[in-house]
């Protein structure tokens, strides 16, 4: 996956806005104004890709312990985010579920309001 691939899908899910709330090069992708991926567009550059997403705290370890490519989430809740390396041991199709996932738990976290105004 390139980092076109990677902001086409995120951005085709519904309610889906991009910003830049940190620095210049944070991309911040969140629905219903709250966060669901994170990556680095230094990293794209620099050949080493990851994306921050949100986890169920089991499945997130569960994770940490199958994937050499899933830490932690880096400057995020070490309990609710992962930190997932592109290009490494989790396959870019196991990377779509894992943001589609993290999109899913942010999006039912919405009032019943935001979430009708984005559906």
């Amino acid at each position: 996956m390139n980092i076109e691939q990677f902001y086409e899908f995120c951005l085709a899910k519904k309610g889906v806005t991009e910003h830049f709330p940190f620095d210049e090069e944070t991309l911040v992708l969140k629905v219903g104004g709250k966060m669901f991926a994170l990556s680095s567009l230094k990293g794209w550059e620099k050949g080493t890709p990851a994306v921050n997403v949100k986890c169920n705290p089991e499945r997130a370890l569960q994770l940490r312990e199958q994937y050499q490519s899933v830490k932690p989430g880096y400057h995020m809740s070490k309990v609710h985010w992962n930190t997932v390396t592109f290009h490494g041991d989790v396959a870019d199709k196991l990377i779509c579920e894992l943001i589609t996932d993290s999109y899913d738990l942010v999006f039912k976290s919405l009032s019943k309001k935001v979430q009708e105004e984005i559906a």
